[in-house]
């Protein structure tokens, strides 16, 4: 929960709940605190409660109060004031020390009562411009205010909405979620009640008082909802831009640019002040609208960068900054099944291979697992792991190898082994695993296998010695026939593969003595 940080009481947690008379009990813990300053808190709250009721109570330690929706509906909201100081150095130049100040912003009336008179109070009055309708669904402690004094760089004007100066000064209000959902940008006018001569120059600031209390109003807000954009390639993308005016017909100007390597390009550009526009991206019925979205090509590489929505009415300039990551997860697969059979002192590569991601950067480690994975024990990381290089593909992606030489032992088996890819685009590694499986060297029956090929290669050998004289001698002296040479090499396949197989080669071979005869 946000707190006050006044009163050195470090971190406050607001709880709202219902006790026995329906009465919501707001419970002030820190830590380090020993039992006797709890007590003293506890004592200090139920003072607050009397004094000052428990919804403004809860109210102003940002609890969250059942019933409550929107912000439209909270009239404080704890900030920073991020105060300049301007002093001139002995050779004349000037040098600004920055001050962070207690102070909060108060959603009421002119003429109200600050809620917090010990801080700062930024009164905003109502206006056709409400920077909290544009915040829902959320709770004050998700939000971080700051607010800054704005310098219109010596344009001194008066702004064309109702009750404004030509010597007012200005303020930017921006309230940012803690969880990068959106960052607005307010413009608050503040009318002092003693105009001071060139106060619209920075080196003229007027001081503000510890307690003191501003009546503001706000003339323009500009909007993000993607501060921070994650996308894949070919993808068609929109960031999100929108502002506010309090009065109609403004000299509004709309841009869009892309920050990359150093380099800016102006994508988007709309004066309404010309008529002129250059660029696309941007609908003109749109930004009529308060809408300046802009809407991108099919992602790629280049696509990448910052992008910044500039919205200006004079003398007021506001802009958001919009990261666009390129983020494609690696497809990971191994080159193995989920289980790996092999024998005692078997070998084996294995390789995981990681496709298709985009940026380079990518981490990939092997792991085993003892088997049964009891006791404890964490996977051990493998060190003989080797890589490929990075291999680069014309979409723009990458991709990488990483493998290793597996030896079976006995002790290993049932061992789990998986491959772990870290990258960017996921929260979570992912993981590719297989069990390794290892049978038992068998010496008996290898050593039969091995007794009984060597024999029947023998017995081969010594009929090849045996037949190979015969027929040679019986080609040379003409006196066998065709039938004997048929019948000597009948008795030499037969001795190999048997009487069925003789059977279909005489066969075979007499039909086609009787064709060349014919």
């Amino acid at each position: 929960m946000a707190a006050p940080t006044q009163g050195g009481l470090g971190v406050l947690k607001g709880h709202a709940g219902y006790g026995g008379h329906g009465q919501a009990e707001v419970v002030l813990r820190r830590s380090t605190l020993d039992d006797a300053v709890e007590r003293h808190v506890e004592l200090l709250t139920k003072a607050l409660r009397h004094s000052m009721g428990q919804r403004a109570l809860e109210t102003l330690l940002g609890a969250e109060v059942p019933g409550i929706q929107s912000f439209e509906q909270v009239p404080w909201l704890p900030c920073q004031l991020v105060d300049e100081s301007v002093t001139f150095n002995d050779e004349g130049h000037a040098e600004t020390e920055y001050q962070h100040r207690d102070a909060g912003l108060q959603f009421g009336h002119p003429g109200d009562s600050a809620l917090n008179p010990n801080k700062i109070t930024f009164l905003v009055t109502g206006s056709k411009v409400d920077m909290r309708k544009y915040i829902e669904g959320v709770m004050a402690h998700q939000l971080r205010c700051e607010i800054r004094r704005y310098n219109t760089e010596g344009l001194q004007m008066r702004w064309p909405g109702l009750g404004a100066q030509e010597h007012d000064i200005w303020f930017t209000c921006t309230i940012r979620h803690t969880d990068g959902v959106f960052i607005i940008t307010s413009f608050l006018r503040h009318t002092p009640a003693t105009p001071t001569p060139g106060q619209a120059h920075y080196r003229n600031w007027a001081a503000i008082a510890d307690r003191a209390a501003l009546t503001t109003s706000t003339v323009m807000l500009v909007l993000t909802r993607s501060p921070s954009v994650r996308v894949g390639l070919v993808k068609q993308q929109s960031l999100h831009c929108q502002f506010d005016v309090d009065h109609k017909a403004a000299d509004l100007t709309v841009e869009w640019r892309l920050q990359r390597h150093g380099e800016r390009t102006t994508l988007f550009s709309h004066s309404s002040h010309s008529g002129q526009t250059k660029g696309s991206g941007v609908p003109l019925n749109a930004i009529g609208r308060g809408n300046a979205s802009l809407t991108l090509p099919l992602t790629k590489q280049s696509s990448e960068g910052t992008y910044v929505c500039l919205v200006s009415v004079p003398p007021l300039f506001g802009s958001h900054d919009i990261t666009l990551h390129i983020m494609e997860p690696p497809r990971v697969s191994l080159n193995v099944d989920s289980t790996i059979f092999l024998v005692d002192r078997g070998e084996q590569k294995v390789v995981c291979e990681a496709e298709g991601y985009y940026p380079l950067d990518v981490e990939m480690e092997w792991f085993r697992e003892p088997s049964g994975g009891g006791g404890g024990l964490l996977p051990e990381k493998l060190d003989t792991v080797l890589y490929s290089s990075h291999r680069h593909h014309q979409d723009g992606t990458y991709s990488l190898s990483a493998f290793f030489l597996l030896h079976a032992f006995l002790h290993n088996s049932g061992s789990k082994y998986f491959c772990r890819v870290s990258h960017s685009s996921q929260r979570m590694p992912i993981r590719k695993s297989f069990t390794l499986i290892v049978t038992e060297y068998d010496s008996w029956n290898t050593a039969l296998w091995l007794f009984f090929g060597f024999g029947a290669i023998l017995v081969m050998v010594a009929i090849l010695f045996v037949m190979l004289p015969r027929l040679s001698s019986a080609r040379k002296a003409n006196q066998v026939g065709t039938s004997s040479y048929l019948t000597c090499v009948s008795s030499f396949i037969r001795s190999i593969y048997g009487i069925r197989m003789v059977y279909v080669i005489q066969r075979n071979a007499y039909l086609q003595i009787l064709s060349l005869q014919q």
